[in-house]
């Protein structure tokens, strides 16, 4: 690829970050707490570590690999129509999550604040503004991401820290849960949330050192880990298993009880939902990009800008799909657990045959 070396090891962290930091972080302690209720923050850190090993296949094989996409390589390894299914797949999983996503964004905002307002406002406004911001290239990508960061983190260490006043130890105990059911499914549902590090495929072939793409990954996953888990942590201990299991959204109901001192503000649920925006905006942003970047390479395109249009009415559509919120939660658990086939198992497997067979590139 003729293409230059832009990004910095702290884009690549910021990008990582902000692409698993989305939607999902308002349900995230309901997962853990239905498998392992005590345990949740336990489940919580082996999901991220199954994520970390499907970032570290990812990133080694980007090192093997600097000047090409995980689209280009896979074709190298095991021939071009092998890798053009796996490819197929790719696509296909990602824009599911990105409609997934939106709907699942639409359905909060119809709940919580525009009550009155269609759901497809929500998700069409959404998915127009994903779609206008991936017709940049990639060093305008990479400040979005860089840009928005502190905006989706501080929020949420705020409310972690400003809950903690109303924490009950004992919430907490013991680590490992009372009746725990069902962990390997509770890790592979929490392993789900960090997929989105496969964007880190697309961003190695444009960063000044792709050498150090282990050490920025590791950085960008480091941190959506702590934040993840300080929100369960913060959850558990404020609620307690039992009223989590209760809630539909238990992150939102944490920054409803939680007032900054003096009473500013009573409730910090209004000013988290705001940024939290920000957050959803990333994440689909960053899954739109990746879906509209791999089909250009597919077919050998010069410019990623003919897609973003073209696939917006699909992934609207697939949006809308879902009879009501339940059945959209059923559908994101399938899609998330089978996507770790394609983020996890398939460049596992890439690996290995290419130490194997002793392919790379300079």
């Amino acid at each position: 690829m003729n293409n230059p070396r832009q990004v910095t090891n702290i884009q690549v962290a910021a990008i990582i970050t902000s692409t698993i930091v989305g939607v999902g972080v308002l349900r995230l302690p309901l997962y853990g707490v239905r498998v392992a209720d005590t345990g949740a923050p336990l489940i919580t850190l082996l999901g991220a570590l199954l994520g970390l090993i499907g970032l570290t296949f990812i990133a080694v094989l980007g090192m093997r690999f600097p000047s090409k996409t995980f689209i280009q390589y896979s074709e190298e390894i095991i021939g071009k129509w092998p890798a053009a299914i796996g490819n197929i797949f790719i696509i296909i999983f990602f824009s599911l999550l990105t409609a997934l996503g939106s709907r699942e964004f639409g359905e909060v905002v119809i709940t919580s604040v525009l009550k009155k307002t269609p759901i497809e406002v929500t998700v069409i406004v959404m998915l127009l503004l994903a779609t206008i911001a991936s017709r940049n290239d990639i060093r305008t990508f990479s400040y979005i991401h860089l840009f928005y960061l502190p905006f989706i983190l501080a929020p949420g260490l705020l409310i972690v820290a400003l809950s903690l006043k109303n924490a009950d130890l004992i919430n907490l105990q013991p680590i490992w849960g009372n009746h725990p059911s069902g962990i390997l499914k509770g890790i592979l549902t929490l392993s789900a949330l960090f997929q989105g590090s496969f964007i880190l495929t697309l961003i190695i072939p444009f960063m000044r050192q792709p050498q150090k793409a282990m050490k920025a990954s590791l950085w960008g996953m480091g941190i959506a880990t702590g934040l993840y888990l300080s929100i369960v942590v913060a959850s558990v201990a404020v609620f307690g298993a039992e009223e989590i299991n209760k809630l539909l959204w238990p992150t939102l109901e944490l920054a409803k009880t939680t007032s900054l001192p003096a009473n500013i503000l009573e409730r910090l649920d209004a000013a988290f939902l705001a940024v939290w925006v920000t957050a959803v905006f990333t994440t689909l942003f960053s899954g739109f990009y990746l879906t509209i970047q791999s089909m250009t390479q597919i077919f050998r395109l010069h410019t990623h800008k003919i897609f973003s249009y073209f696939i917006l009415p699909f992934i609207t559509m697939i949006a809308m799909l879902p009879q009501n919120v339940i059945q959209l939660y059923e559908i994101i658990n399938i899609v998330g657990q089978i996507g770790l086939c394609i983020t996890i198992v398939y460049p596992g497997l890439l690996l290995l045959i290419s130490i194997i067979w002793n392919k790379r590139s300079d």
